[in-house]
């Protein structure tokens, strides 16, 4: 990590998003837990007892040697098949409350996490139809941890993002070999094209690379 990695913007982009998303969890009905979301198999209660215990795992060190794999991602939300939705969501607040501070010590180990955890309450609020789904109060703090992604991803297309109302380019990827992919448009849109969620009819200009190169986190 450079000397300009702030060690506390994962802690703070999962309190924000925390004062955001809890209060809508608890306000939703029975059958919005139910709903799909953009991630295949997964219902708005699997993302979110798959974002409670991988946020616990950090919390408590419990790292297994498959830790955050599909094998036991499953594991973690069939753990928690019995729970009641309030245990659930209990769970995610408790832990997007306490994991900052455990990220912090880490020197920026986990701190693509903490934009993983951001992404997926995006899948969660487009799911119910709520509104800022990849936007809200900490998309600047969640574009903040695109570097951390893209090192995590090792990706081999750099990008130069020209995100609407921002006066700098967001500069991402080392510039090999392979000139940069350029991306023109809203700063959500690039957010979900770096997550590989859907993007259908939204409006933006990518030059140099094609969507699914983009998705930093596979699948």
């Amino acid at each position: 990590m450079t000397d300009t990695h702030d060690a506390e913007l994962p802690g703070r982009l999962l309190r924000t998003e925390r004062d955001a998303l809890i209060p809508l969890l608890r306000s939703l009905p029975d059958a919005d837990f139910a709903r799909y979301t953009c991630c295949p198999g997964w219902t708005v209660r699997h993302v979110i007892a798959h974002c409670g215990s991988a946020l616990m795992r950090v919390v408590e060190s419990r790292f297994e040697p498959d830790v955050f794999s599909p094998a036991c991602n499953d594991r973690d939300i069939a753990e928690r098949a019995d729970w009641s939705h309030t245990e659930v969501v209990d769970e995610l607040e408790r832990a997007m409350t306490e994991a900052g501070p455990v990220i912090a010590k880490a020197g920026g180990l986990f701190d693509v996490i903490g934009l993983g955890e951001w992404l997926h309450a995006g899948d969660v609020r487009e799911a119910v139809g709520a509104p800022d789904a990849y936007a809200g109060a900490g998309i600047e703090d969640a574009l903040a941890l695109t570097p951390a992604a893209f090192a995590y991803a090792k990706t081999q297309v750099p990008v130069h993002a020209d995100l609407d109302g921002r006066d700098e380019p967001l500069v991402l990827g080392s510039s090999g070999e392979r000139p940069p992919a350029r991306f023109i448009g809203p700063a959500p849109v690039f957010l979900r094209l770096i997550a590989g969620r859907p993007v259908i009819g939204a409006h933006y200009e990518l030059a140099g690379a094609k969507e699914a190169e983009l998705n930093l986190f596979g699948g």
